[in-house]
C-alpha cells in the first residue's frame, strides 16, 4: 500500500497590478494546537529609510503543506471504543479494496467498523498515559503478545540472512524484494502460530495475512508509510476482534509489541533503503510514521518535567529517547536529516510550542484521522473483509 503527496492546487494569480500593496496572508494553523505557524506573505518593498534585516527567513510553503487545518482543529477528537467481539459462525474472507472516493471514505467512517477501528487506536493511546517503554509488564506476557514478539524477532533475523546487494540509487535496495518475498512464502504459516493449536480460528489466517504483507511495505515499489503503518494497526484490530488481544494487554501491546515493530522497520528503512511513500516533505511529521507520535504523546502526558519544547535539548534526546516514543522519533528524524531542524521538520517544530502533552496527543489523534484515514490515496489500499467490513 502507497501513501500519496496531497496536491496542493497553486495559489490563484492576483487580477491587481504589481504596484499594488500586497494583503496579508492568512495565518497558518498548527493542525495539533490550532496555534499560528510562521507564514509566508509577500516581501515589504525595502528602501533607503527602512532598509532590509540581516537576517530574512529562507522558510516558505512546501506544495504538500497541510490544507485542512482549520478543520482539524474543530474536529472532535477521537474516543476510545471497545473492540466488538467477533461472534461465531465465522464468516472469514479473503479482504479486498472497496475505498475509491471521499464519498466511499465517509462511508467508512460512519460505519461500525469505521468507528471502533479509530477508537482502537485512541484506546492504545489511552493504556500507555504516563508509562515508559521499560516500565514493567505481565510476566510472562499472554501468549498471543509473545507470539508477535516472535513474529517480528523472526523477520529481524531475515534482515541478517538477506543482506543489502550493491545498489548505486538512494533509495530501493532490490535485496528488499527477497526478504518481502520470503515473507509471502512463510508469512501464512506465522500468522497460523498465533493462533491456539486445535483451534476453530485458524481458517481466519487467510484474512488476516493480506494486512501483515502490506505492513511491511510494498515489494514492487520498495517503499513505506503511513499507510503499511495503519496496515499492522489493522491486523492488531483483527486478532483483538478474535479475542486473542484484551483490553489489559494494551499497554504491553503498545510499549513492547509496537515498540519493536517501530524497531524493525526502522532496521528495514536504513538497510534496504526502503523510499517514503508519499512523503509530505518538510511538512510531514515524519517520512514513514505516525502512530508512534501519538502513542509517544501520551507516554508524556503529566510528565514533571518534560515539555514539548524539550525535545531541543539534545540531552534529554540522549537520555530519554529509549524510554519515550515521542523523543525517539525526533532524535530518529535528527540523525537521518541534516541541517536546521526548524527547517527539515516544521511541523514538529511548531508542535513543541503547544504548552503540554495533552494538547499535542489530542491533536495528534485527530491529525492522524484526518491525514492518514480519510485521505483517499492512501484509504484506496485498506483492505476489507468479515472482521473489518465494508458495510
Amino acid at each position: 500500500m502507497a501513501d500519496s503527496d496531497r496536491s496542493a492546487a497553486s495559489p490563484p494569480v492576483s487580477s491587481s497590478s504589481a504596484t499594488d500593496t500586497p494583503s496579508p496572508s492568512p495565518p497558518m494553523l498548527c493542525a495539533a494546537c490550532a496555534g499560528a505557524t510562521a507564514s509566508w506573505s509577500s516581501p515589504p518593498q525595502w528602501s533607503d529609510s527602512s532598509p532590509p534585516p540581516a537576517y530574512r527567513p529562507i522558510r516558505a510553503p512546501a506544495i504538500n503543506a497541510p490544507t485542512a487545518t482549520a478543520s482539524i482543529v474543530l474536529a472532535p477528537v477521537p474516543q476510545p471504543l471497545p473492540v466488538p467481539p467477533a461472534e461465531p459462525p465465522y464468516r472469514f474472507e479473503i479482504p479486498s479494496k472497496r475505498i475509491s472516493s471521499p464519498d466511499d471514505i465517509r462511508r467508512f467512517h460512519s460505519s461500525e467498523a469505521g468507528r471502533h477501528f479509530v477508537g482502537f487506536v485512541a484506546a492504545l493511546s489511552r493504556s500507555v498515559r504516563g508509562r515508559k517503554l521499560s516500565d514493567p509488564v505481565p510476566s510472562p506476557l499472554p501468549t498471543p503478545l509473545s507470539g508477535l514478539l516472535s513474529l517480528l524477532h523472526t523477520l529481524a533475523r531475515w534482515i541478517d540472512e538477506i543482506p543489502p546487494l550493491p545498489h548505486a540509487s538512494r533509495y530501493g535496495n532490490p535485496a528488499y524484494r527477497s526478504w518481502h518475498a520470503r515473507l509471502t512464502d512463510e508469512g501464512h504459516g506465522l500468522v497460523v502460530a498465533l493462533f491456539p493449536r486445535s483451534d476453530e480460528l485458524h481458517p481466519a489466517a487467510d484474512e488476516l495475512l493480506p494486512y501483515l504483507l502490506d505492513s511491511f511495505g510494498n515489494a514492487y515499489r520498495i517503499d513505506y508509510g503511513t499507510g503499511h503503518e495503519t496496515n499492522f494497526a489493522a491486523f492488531l484490530y483483527c486478532l483483538a476482534r478474535l479475542g486473542l488481544i484484551k483490553e489489559d494487554d494494551y499497554p504491553a501491546l503498545v510499549l513492547r509489541v509496537f515498540a519493536t515493530y517501530l524497531d524493525l522497520m526502522r532496521r528495514l528503512q536504513i538497510t534496504y533503503s526502503l523510499e517514503p511513500a508519499g512523503s509530505h516533505g518538510v511538512w510531514g511529521l515524519d517520512d514513514y510514521h505516525f502512530l508512534p507520535f501519538i502513542f509517544g504523546s501520551a507516554q508524556l502526558i503529566d510528565h514533571k518535567y518534560m515539555k514539548p519544547k524539550s525535545i531541543h535539548n539534545q540531552d534529554i534526546l540522549d537520555n530519554f529517547s529509549n524510554d519515550y516514543m515521542y523523543l525517539g522519533c525526533v532524535a530518529f528524524v535528527k540523525k537521518v536529516k541534516k541541517g536546521v531542524f526548524a527547517e527539515h521538520s516544521p511541523m514538529l517544530d511548531d508542535i513543541s510550542g503547544v504548552p503540554n502533552w495533552s494538547k499535542v496527543n489530542s491533536g495528534m489523534l485527530k491529525m492522524y484521522k484526518a491525514e492518514v484515514l480519510e485521505k483517499v490515496p492512501i484509504m484506496q489500499h485498506f483492505l476489507f473483509g468479515w472482521l473489518i467490513k465494508w458495510e
